[in-house]
């Protein structure tokens, strides 16, 4: 492998050191872990996976517990078809209804219900547990501020401003 070009630029890539492949495969093997748990967790208890809970996290925290679909996608990071498929399934359970946007004709806005509040309420104290459990529970507060360092440096350089970035809550 070392006498691979990258394609744009005819460079030599900067291979991974052994200790940052090892990093990488330990973050890799962590967060699939993690993710997985929390779903696991959360379609025993709630009956739903952990991205829609998370966006019934974000309606519950917004002013009249309703949001912009554009911007649920953007503070849930993700497409606004895969969104547009998620307040469906919610839709469906009765824990959320979508309305038009009065101030956009073209917009609409995803609102929790108080079906969709009630289970939240119900499953959160679950939800809570499994998180504590399975990360904050085993780190030491040194370990806890380093983690949230780590991760705010991460998303800020992942995050570009502008309206030609091409991230998922744009597609």
């Amino acid at each position: 492998m070392e006498h691979m070009t990258t394609a744009s630029t005819g460079e030599q890539p900067r291979w991974l050191t052994d200790e940052e492949q090892g990093v990488w495969s330990a973050y890799l093997h962590a967060t699939t872990l993690l993710e997985d748990h929390l779903d696991r967790q959360l379609q025993r208890d709630a009956g739903m996976p952990h991205i829609y809970y998370g966006l019934l996290v974000q309606l519950s925290r917004a002013p009249r517990h309703q949001k912009r679909m554009t911007e649920l996608a953007k503070d849930a990071k993700i497409t606004r078809s895969r969104l547009s498929h998620a307040v469906a399934r919610l839709e469906k359970s009765g824990w959320v209804r979508r309305e038009n946007c009065p101030s956009d004709k073209r917009g609409q806005n995803a609102v929790l219900t108080q079906e969709g509040y009630e289970m939240l309420r119900r499953s959160a104290p679950g939800h809570v547990g499994a998180v504590r459990q399975a990360m904050f529970d085993r780190l030491t507060p040194e370990q806890l501020r380093a983690l949230g360092e780590i991760m705010r440096v991460v998303a800020s350089g992942l995050e570009p401003e502008g309206t030609d970035a091409d991230l998922p809550w744009l597609r």
